[in-house]
């Protein structure tokens, strides 16, 4: 094994990777040093390499604050992961982390998106520019925002969002920006302030900022303002262990953020697919970004089922607490979750596929295309270039998708329908 890591080592020199300590660096002896680029790429003291599905395109800097694990995840152009620990995750070009990072299962760092030191990701997808502070846990969100490294969205030091209940479940993404709208890359920023928190499941527009020091517990998908208080206006009160008191609005956003990736999914096969065609390891780190979008919508769906089959305990202990009509409407729903999730997850999966209304998909295709043309190859540039009408029918084209994924749901537990329309109305985009 030693003889063939110093061999592995010795052939990326050769082929141009910097390797200034190769003494102290360690392939894995199922890595394929065809996957890993020789142009521009330098690999620091103390780094390892392992996994067959790992990938490292040109200009690439690992470890240059620290030592850096790679396990199976798939680098693009120009990235800088300067310390950590990195698996099964995307990095988009020019995306980079800080020293102490730990960036684990599906996550995808797109265009320019960074952390500073100290960061924790797990089945998170930061759209180009987003950044994020120091000493951060944000796991289980989805986040845009912002239009290029000087106007961008920000989550400040210090930040958590929490993910994980007293009820031991992770039905609990937030989705921070939207992706119909988030894709344009024409969106005002969202800025969570330092020292702060977020609870989720949670829907925040764009515009929106969360003073420093808030932890906010609630959803602002309309966008645009400062909420500056997020506590819960209650008395204490005794914790039931596997209670569950208002879970439309938990469930609703579940739906709400596997319908976005769903669409996110549909971006990428049809807009994303066509910029990664220039050669065998561009095809392959879009065929990553792909692999960790499945991953990340069979992660939310797993999570919603394990919820929806706690609800029958739920139902029990809420009758022993709670008498009258409006308790026997949350019964209601917490019985019809459980009862019709089978057809829930069918409609979720078999959506995975769904392209949206084709005709208005085909046209902007095309539109992009046209400008791909002109403009190159340059994902941001010609994302930011389309027509503002063409941009807009991007838009109403996967928001589409996205209603029509709730809609679906919806119809399937109509116990439910009142609060989602009155959610959904607040979130629809406005041109």
């Amino acid at each position: 094994m030693y003889y063939q890591d110093r061999q592995k080592i010795r052939l990326l020199i050769e082929k141009g990777v910097k390797i200034p300590n190769p003494l102290t660096v360690h392939i894995g002896e199922e890595v394929d040093i065809e996957r890993i680029s020789g142009d521009g790429v330098v690999i620091y003291a103390g780094c390892r390499i392992y996994g067959k599905k790992t990938l490292i395109m040109s200009g690439t800097k690992l470890g240059y604050e620290g030592p850096v694990t790679i396990e199976d995840c798939q680098i693009g152009p120009n990235v800088e992961l300067k310390g950590g620990f990195f698996r099964n995750s995307v990095f988009l070009e020019k995306a980079n982390m800080g020293y102490g990072a730990q960036v684990r299962d599906a996550c995808i760092l797109e265009e320019e998106a960074n952390g500073a030191h100290v960061v924790g990701l797990k089945h998170t997808i930061l759209f180009p520019f987003v950044t994020l502070g120091s000493l951060i846990n944000f796991c289980d969100c989805l986040m845009a925002g912002g239009t290029s490294r000087r106007n961008h969205s920000e989550v400040g030091s210090s930040y958590i969002h929490f993910n994980y209940t007293p009820n031991q479940d992770k039905a609990t993404p937030s989705l921070i920006g939207d992706l119909p709208r988030g894709v344009m890359l024409n969106q005002s920023p969202i800025f969570l302030g330092g020292q702060g928190g977020l609870v989720g499941p949670s829907r925040l527009g764009y515009g929106t900022v969360v003073a420093a020091g808030v932890i906010y517990r609630g959803d602002c998908p309309e966008g645009g303002k400062l909420l500056i208080d997020g506590r819960v206006k209650k008395a204490d009160s005794l914790f039931y262990p596997g209670l569950y008191w208002n879970i439309a609005r938990r469930t609703l956003n579940n739906i709400n953020y596997i319908a976005n990736l769903i669409a996110l999914r549909q971006w990428y096969l049809d807009v994303r697919f066509q910029f990664f065609q220039d050669d065998f390891m561009c095809q392959e780190l879009y065929g990553g970004a792909l692999e960790k979008l499945d991953m990340a919508i069979n992660e939310r769906i797993k999570w919603l089922k394990i919820l929806a089959h706690k609800m029958p305990q739920s139902a029990e202990l809420y009758q022993k607490i709670e008498k009258g009509e409006d308790a026997q409407k949350l019964v209601n729903q917490k019985k019809e979750l459980f009862d019709k999730w089978q057809e829930i997850e069918g409609i979720l999966y078999s959506f995975r596929e769904h392209m949206g209304e084709v005709s208005a998909r085909d046209v902007f295709l095309e539109t992009v295309a046209q400008v791909r043309e002109k403009k190159g190859n340059d994902y941001i540039k010609v994302i930011q270039d389309l027509p503002k009408k063409w941009g807009a029918e991007g838009t109403t084209w996967l928001q589409g998708i996205v209603d029509e994924i709730n809609k679906r749901v919806i119809e399937k537990i109509p116990s439910f329908k009142d609060q989602a329309c009155a959610t959904i109305s607040k979130n629809r985009p406005q041109h």
